[in-house]
C-alpha cells in the first residue's frame, strides 16, 4: 500500500474507459494522488464476473501509460497501484489481502515498484467485536469500510484521526443530494448487475455465453418484443424484461 499522504481525491465519471460505456461494473470508482504523485486507483466490485485480474491489470496499464498523454519522458513515470475491494473470493488463499508486484520468476527479485496491484477479499475478513482486536492501519480501515456505522468504527474513529475525518466527510456526502444520488445511481447498476448474472446461472446458463447473450438482448430491445428476443438469444423472458425496465 503507498505510504505517502494522499493530497487529492477524484471520483471518476466513466472518462478513462468511455468506449465501454454500458460497462456498469467496469470503472473507476476512486482516482487518488499521493503528495509524491503516485496515482492510486480504488475499485469495488460486488459481482465477480471472472475477469477481475484481466480488469485490474488493464486498469492499471491505461493509467500507468496514460501519464505519458502529458509529455512526461518515462523517467518521470510515477508508481501506479491498484486496490480493488472485493465482496466475493477470488484467490485461492485463505490471506484477505494479496500484494502482487513485477519480480523476477528464479531470484525473486523486484525490477521495479512502479506496478503494485492490490486485491482485498471482504467476505475472508473475520468479524470484528471490539476494536482491541484491531491490529493494523489496514485491518482498522477495512472494518470501517464493511461496517461504517458499528460500534466498533465508532472508536476508530475515536482512536484514529484519519477515519474520524472519514467517518466526517461521509456524515457530509450523505446530506449532498448530487453524491446521495451518485450513490444510489451506483448501487443500483451493482445490485441490477448482481441480480441478471445471479438469474442467468440459475438457469445454468454458462458464463461466457450468458454475457454475449445479454450484449445481442440490449441491442435487440428497440426492434423486438421481449419473447422473440428471449427465443432468439435462449435468455429468460423475465431476464429481457428486466433489461428492457433498465432502459
Amino acid at each position: 500500500m503507498p505510504d505517502e499522504p494522499i493530497t487529492s481525491i477524484t471520483f471518476k465519471d466513466r472518462t478513462l474507459d468511455k468506449q465501454y460505456k454500458d460497462d456498469k461494473l467496469g470503472t473507476l470508482d476512486i482516482l487518488a494522488t499521493t503528495n509524491k504523485g503516485e496515482l492510486i486507483n480504488v475499485e469495488v466490485q460486488v459481482a465477480d464476473e471472472r475477469n477481475m485480474i484481466e480488469r485490474s491489470l488493464f486498469y492499471w496499464g491505461r493509467l500507468f501509460s496514460g501519464q505519458l498523454q502529458s509529455g512526461n519522458p518515462y523517467q518521470k513515470l510515477e508508481r501506479t497501484v491498484c486496490i480493488n475491494l472485493l465482496s466475493f473470493d477470488l484467490l485461492d488463499t485463505a490471506e484477505y489481502h494479496s500484494c502482487y508486484v513485477l519480480k523476477e520468476r528464479e531470484r525473486n527479485e523486484q525490477l521495479s515498484d512502479l506496478l503494485e496491484i492490490h486485491f482485498i477479499e471482504l467476505d475472508k475478513i473475520k468479524d470484528i467485536q471490539d476494536a482491541g482486536e484491531i491490529k493494523t492501519q489496514l485491518e482498522a480501515w477495512l472494518e470501517f469500510i464493511k461496517h461504517p456505522e458499528s460500534q466498533v468504527s465508532y472508536e476508530l474513529a475515536h482512536q484514529h484521526e484519519t477515519i474520524r475525518e472519514a467517518k466526517d466527510e461521509l456524515l457530509v456526502l450523505s446530506c449532498n443530494e448530487k453524491y446521495r444520488l451518485y450513490y444510489e445511481s451506483r448501487l443500483k447498476a451493482l445490485l441490477d448487475e448482481t441480480s441478471r448474472l445471479q438469474t442467468a446461472r440459475d438457469e445454468g446458463i454458462e458464463q461466457g455465453k450468458m454475457q454475449r447473450d445479454l450484449e445481442i438482448a440490449k441491442n435487440l430491445l428497440d426492434i423486438l418484443d421481449d419473447e422473440t428476443i428471449s427465443r432468439k438469444t435462449g435468455l429468460p423472458v423475465d431476464l429481457v424484461r428486466q433489461l428492457r425496465e433498465e432502459i
